[in-house]
């Protein structure tokens, strides 16, 4: 067996060349940047009013104190939306502007409503001032949020809700991202069923949900194929062959990777020419999993069947092998102190089911929870993060620093 540092070395050095496309930028929601985003414009692309109330220009308050007042016309009302030209600004004349109106020279300051006096004579509505108005007040400049030519999101970035709305707002109709990394598994066993009612020799297929769960916020595609029974050796191996000359990009099993009677997964695996091979990782959960790039463009993963251990090792091997393929960057451990003593093998990297807070002292804490045997489920329901306890220590202390996962790989904060 090899290390989980060794083990995530050899899938760094095999992975997956995925190649790009345009897509939309309105469908392009969990995609990976294939090149920097720059915006084609200027946000807001004009100067604007933050508030609804009046613009003036600052130079005609100069002299004005509450001994030498100004009465400024009301010219006429512009709404954001509306065409901002004026064709002749009188002087001593203002205009009323709703917010997101266009603000345009000789107008340089605003007024809310709630600081204006307003008087009427001969028809027409006057602005009372009684003092100095500064330049710039209450204005949203054009180009303070970005700029022209600016970086939007990064060759790498992981697209969110809040990406679709600024690529929207900016003009920018279609993006360039990696393709969806194609991804087809089967679970294993006799014992595995997709039915409902059940007797109790029987395990329900919830670890197919769970895989098939992280094509909702991921950049994969993922299938699902029938159950491989404990004597579908020749399926299994029929199905190799199909999915490896249709470009499958990732092939994956859950089960039938141990040691026992029906599990021939590692056999069938060894009849390809690998490129790239580990059988067994000192970890727990998912010890057996097992790793193959079957040729240059199909990789593959053999995972334990226990549902944390599924869970474990696509957590922990399928999705960094998936980012590496994709370019994605953003998937880094967050450092949290931990709550409770823990110790373990010494040599082994433990995966842990716990929950991250905040103190009172503002600190992020790691608790471990009970129940980290890979059969038991609940443990997964009350946890937030994966703690990782590398190897080389045994002896964890509270306060020391532990490195916690998110369950999905990305952080969305």
């Amino acid at each position: 067996m090899i290390s989980y540092k060794e083990a995530i070395k050899k899938l760094n050095k095999s992975y997956l060349l995925i190649k790009s496309e345009t897509v939309f930028s309105k469908n392009s929601l969990y995609r990976i940047c294939s090149e920097n985003i720059y915006s084609k414009f200027n946000y807001p692309a004009a100067n604007n009013t933050a508030y609804d109330g009046f613009a003036l220009n600052s130079k005609e308050t100069r002299n004005v104190d509450n001994s030498k007042k100004i009465q400024l016309k009301i010219l006429k009302t512009i709404a954001a939306g509306d065409n901002p030209k004026i064709k002749k600004v009188p002087k001593n004349s203002c205009i009323e502007v709703m917010t997101g109106a266009i603000i345009n020279k000789p107008f340089d300051t605003i007024i809310p409503y709630e600081q204006s006096v307003i008087i009427k004579k001969n028809n027409s509505n006057y602005l009372v001032i009684n003092k100095k108005i500064s330049k710039f007040n209450n204005l949203r400049f054009a180009g303070s949020d970005y700029k022209k030519g600016e970086v939007v999101l990064k060759k790498g970035d992981l697209i969110k809700p809040s990406d679709v709305l600024v690529l929207k707002t900016l003009g920018i109709k279609k993006v360039k991202v990696r393709k969806k990394i194609k991804i087809i598994f089967f679970a294993t066993g006799n014992e595995i069923t997709n039915q409902e009612t059940i007797p109790n020799w029987k395990v329900r297929n919830s670890n197919g949900s769970y895989i098939k769960s992280f094509s909702k916020i991921l950049p994969v595609d993922i299938s699902e194929k029938s159950i491989l029974r404990d004597n579908d050796e020749g399926k299994f191996l029929k199905e190799l062959n199909k999915n490896i000359k249709n470009k499958t990009d990732i092939i994956i099993t859950l089960g039938a990777v141990s040691a026992g009677k029906y599990d021939y997964v590692p056999g069938i695996i060894k009849k390809f020419r690998r490129k790239a091979y580990f059988k067994g990782v000192k970890i727990r959960p998912g010890k057996p999993i097992l790793f193959s790039k079957l040729n240059s463009k199909t990789a593959f993963f053999g995972l334990p069947g226990n549902p944390v251990s599924t869970a474990a090792c696509f957590r922990f091997f399928v999705l960094p092998y998936i980012f590496k393929s994709v370019g994605y960057s953003g998937h880094v451990p967050i450092k949290a102190k931990l709550k409770n003593k823990f110790k373990k093998k010494k040599n082994f990297t433990r995966f842990i089911k716990g929950k991250l807070t905040i103190s009172k002292k503002g600190n992020l804490e790691f608790e471990v929870l009970k129940g980290q045997e890979s059969f038991k489920i609940k443990p997964l329901t009350k946890s937030n993060v994966w703690g990782q306890f590398n190897n080389g220590q045994s002896i964890f202390k509270i306060g020391d620093l532990v490195d916690c996962h998110t369950t999905f790989g990305v952080n969305f904060l």
